[in-house]
């Protein structure tokens, strides 16, 4: 017999781990976390969303079956969207993560389309990256920069079974970029190969970071990642000032779970 949820337990990376056996009570549990951490803000709500199976997930919590009363209490007014990474598509495109998140979420709640921060994909990607800076200076502040980063009030992040998570893939160079808020890449190992990121300060400079991880692709990565044995993109999400938690299900916990 499984239980339907895990009481959390804290890796040895750091972070709370909340494991579930089904995606519907992951799903309201991930509902309940953002309304407490939407609640918690004052007069805006900042958000950076991945996309991958996060949007549908992050749905059923908020708006969907899973909804449970706090979600129904959200001031949608105060939610500023930004995206943790795009890919340098139109935002029409099936790989634009704008397009995965507009479908299943932003259709069903009252998020004013001005509050949704998106790539312009009219320009080249190192430009699209630059523009994506001038939107967090205008939503953060004119002195927003590398050596003073945003700072998110939550970061909603995924992870690839290879421990990727962004747009920041093993051993690539951007994993030690320090100079960019926002960076351009174009040799991504997973297609498209252009896309925008944020960089690891920014991710780290949130209050709160939560990855969503299911699935038994990811169970052998995500277990050296909570372990501390490897220092896999995904493990160096360690907020400097904040918290960080872990959404998954058994399957993708179940090499860890030996351990």
């Amino acid at each position: 017999h499984i239980c339907r949820r895990m009481a959390a337990k804290v890796a040895a990376s750091g972070g709370a781990v909340h494991a579930f056996s089904d995606n519907s009570a992951l799903s309201a549990a991930l509902g309940r976390a953002v309304a407490t951490a939407a609640a918690s803000a004052a007069d805006k709500f900042t958000v950076a969303l991945s996309g991958g199976s996060l949007p549908k997930l992050l749905a059923a919590g908020l708006v969907g079956p899973d909804a449970g009363p706090e979600a129904a209490g959200i001031d949608w007014s105060k939610w500023h969207i930004f995206f943790v990474d795009e890919r340098h598509v139109g935002l029409d495109h099936a790989d634009s993560n704008y397009r995965a998140c507009k479908e299943l979420f932003f259709d069903k709640v009252p998020i004013q389309s001005k509050n949704i921060y998106t790539i312009d994909s009219t320009v080249g990607v190192g430009d699209a990256a630059a523009k994506y800076e001038v939107d967090l200076k205008k939503v953060f502040g004119a002195d927003t920069s590398p050596a003073s980063p945003p700072v998110f009030d939550l970061v909603l992040l995924g992870m690839g079974p290879d421990g990727h998570t962004a747009s920041l893939f093993p051993g690539h160079p951007l994993l030690g970029e320090s100079s960019k808020l926002v960076a351009p890449i174009t040799d991504s190992p997973k297609p498209p190969p252009e896309r925008i990121t944020l960089t690891l300060p920014v991710i780290n400079s949130c209050k709160v970071a939560m990855f969503v991880c299911t699935g038994e692709s990811k169970a052998e990565n995500l277990a050296k990642i909570l372990s501390g044995l490897e220092a896999l993109p995904a493990a160096l999400v360690k907020p400097t000032a904040g918290s960080l938690a872990w959404y998954v299900d058994n399957a993708a916990v179940a090499d860890w779970s030996k351990m």
